[in-house]
């Protein structure tokens, strides 16, 4: 077996061995760990080629102990938990038999309470590393990493860009108005590229829980990078994988114990037979009716068979990953987590996940990703949640009724009944099933879908959409490039909406992150859009404000936010036709108002009379 080395940036651990002829020490994960937190236990993932045999475990560091150890199936795995209730920050000496590691406990930069996270007066602003920006000092091949090739005219394979190339466009993202970036997953994806088939630049099959990928950086560029975007305003949410590790991780080759992954037999010369491909249906988890087969193809299913499934329900892999989300928080400061594919690993072992992040944490934040466009199903994974069977924690879930209702809306005329803008009407009356609809994140196109503008550019419709997601009651998330009105669709490759933003690599002529180098089609959607994230940034009526909303009427739809005497209308007239806007109506809103600005335009309306719409037109009007 190939031996693996400890990654030393941000790890202190050196290894010491001292006459080991049988055992040796190659690996400890957590690479480091940290003092005063709440729960002192630390599993320590120890790996080396006949490790499990060593006779004791040993330290007389002041305040650690050695509750216990676990040997695993493997011979070259062996688990350590330490409490460091009474520990202090230093280097501590571990004894295997023989062999001595020095192993570093950290004072942690400030207490779990202290760390806060996104809520719905942010707007999160979802990016790839791979397609946002390439710095100048960019490697062209990382020695070690498998084979790969960075080639731009091919939408499935890597483009190069890394942590250091967004870092210089910080400004960027404030000129735009958002306050918190969500980058698909940087840590290590040493797998196999494929122009045809299965590729990885999107990260989302991890080789490597402890360390950023090299063509993305360093950990320590991450670090510094989560503190340049704290020091601009700007908070970081981080992509995980908890349901799936990728093919290519040393977990694949040397398993720790056989039921570290779902359906580990395929692993045994890979026999087709005993490969168990998940359904993709996630309805099975809150169907009272559901069949045994149903459920296990769901929750044990592999996604693709270059992503193992990991089993949760092994108490030590669980450890393992709540620890290693922890160790991110300490180590580089990140204000928030997005859970990828959250329902397809075991509910419950998630659920004592983010609880004990709640307890660490908590004023943190994580969003799961809950792919259902039904809001009952949605609502059952939220924190305190009266219709799930147990508690989820999950403090966020991703509004996939509203993205689906909008990507429909966008199509249709708005009717006397269900068509168009109805669409989001009846998607918001079942608010009342969400413990806290505010802390629902809503969005009208990810890395996942087409773009809302397919191959268009229909700004009228986007428009609406976008006037709409940032003035309801929800947490609101960007794509990249809609402010510059990037399109694509999935039709051929996913590739077609993960495109290079213009102007982020090396020889690109055309530059979106200056007013110069865009077009006067993409400037205009830019002010426009920029406009209303300040307007957005600190304004109660949004953040805090009662919502009420209007069934369509005469095509048009009409939400209300209200707080401390202030009001804002939003107005979307959601037909191809002219529309009046009845202003007796809404007079249980409007009151004794009679002049209300545009905040987008700055023009007067006056509330004392009926307003004629044009088209597809938006207001958002503050009074």
């Amino acid at each position: 077996m190939k031996r693996l080395f400890i990654f030393s940036l941000l790890v202190s651990t050196t290894l010491t061995t001292m006459a080991a002829k049988k055992s040796v020490i190659d690996r400890i994960e957590p690479t480091n760990w940290y003092v005063g937190m709440k729960n002192p236990s630390v599993q320590l993932m120890v790996y080396g080629q006949g490790i499990r045999d060593v006779a004791s475990v040993s330290t007389d560091y002041p305040g650690a102990v050695v509750d216990s150890i676990v040997r695993l199936d493997s011979p070259n795995y062996l688990l350590v938990y330490l409490n460091l209730k009474d520990a202090q920050p230093g280097t501590m000496t571990l004894n295997f038999g023989k062999i001595k590691v020095q192993y570093l406990l950290k004072q942690r930069e400030m207490s779990g309470d202290k760390r806060m996270g996104f809520t719905n007066a942010d707007v999160l602003y979802q990016l790839m590393p791979d397609r946002f920006a390439q710095s100048a000092n960019h490697p062209k091949q990382i020695k070690g990493m498998r084979n790969y090739v960075e080639d731009r005219t091919k939408p499935s394979l890597r483009h190069g860009g890394d942590l250091n190339g967004i870092r210089e466009h910080l400004d960027y993202f404030n000129e735009l108005g958002v306050t918190a970036l969500w980058f698909t997953p940087v840590m290590e994806n040493d797998s196999p590229d494929s122009e045809n088939g299965f590729s990885t630049y999107h990260g989302y099959a991890t080789t490597n829980y402890y360390k950023v990928d090299p063509r993305f950086g360093s950990n320590e560029d991450y670090k510094h990078f989560c503190d340049e975007a704290h020091a601009k305003g700007l908070k970081i949410v981080m992509d995980m994988i908890f349901n799936h590790s990728g093919f290519e991780h040393p977990w694949t080759k040397d398993m720790p114990s056989k039921d570290w992954l779902n359906a580990p037999d395929w692993l045994d010369e890979q026999p087709q037979s005993k490969y168990l491909q998940t359904s993709y249906k996630l309805t099975p988890i809150v169907d009272p009716y559901a069949s045994e087969i149903d459920l296990k193809e769901t929750t044990e299913g592999w996604f693709v068979p270059s992503m193992p499934d990991l089993n949760q329900h092994n108490p030590h892999l669980l450890r393992y990953l709540i620890q290693n989300s922890m160790w991110w928080i300490e180590t580089v400061g990140i204000d928030g987590i997005r859970m990828d594919t959250y329902p397809y690993a075991y509910a419950d072992a998630m659920a004592q996940w983010m609880k004990e992040i709640n307890e660490e944490y908590p004023n943190f934040n994580t969003v799961g990703e809950t792919w259902v466009t039904e809001p009952a199903y949605t609502a059952t994974w939220q924190k305190d949640s009266k219709l799930a069977k147990t508690n989820s924690y999950l403090k966020t879930v991703m509004d996939f009724s509203f993205y689906n209702k909008f990507s429909q809306a966008k199509e249709e005329e708005t009717d006397g009944f269900e068509k168009g803008l109805n669409r989001l009407y009846g998607s918001f009356v079942y608010d009342y099933l969400y413990p806290n609809p505010s802390s629902v994140m809503a969005f009208i196109e990810n890395h996942d879908t087409d773009r809302f503008l397919g191959e268009g550019k229909d700004t009228l419709a986007l428009k609406q959409a976008l006037s709409l997601l940032l003035t309801v009651n929800r947490i609101p998330q960007l794509y990249y490039g809609t402010e510059v009105l990037m399109n694509g669709t999935k039709v051929i490759t996913d590739g077609n909406v993960r495109k290079d933003f213009p102007g982020g690599f090396p020889g690109d002529e055309h530059n979106c992150f200056t007013r110069e180098g865009r077009t006067q089609a993409e400037q205009s959607m830019f002010t426009w859009l920029s406009r209303l994230l300040h307007w957005r940034q600190g304004n109660d009526v949004i953040i805090k404000g009662k919502q009420t909303q209007f069934i369509p009427f005469n095509g048009i739809y009409v939400v209300a936010r209200q707080y401390q005497g202030k009001t804002v209308l939003t107005i979307l007239n959601g037909t191809s036709e002219p529309a009046t806007f009845d202003v007796s109506r809404y007079a249980e809103i409007i009151g004794n108002a009679t002049k209300a600005k545009d905040i987008l335009t700055d023009h007067n309306y006056d509330l004392s009379e009926n307003q004629e719409l044009k088209p597809r037109q938006s207001l958002i009007l503050e009074f």
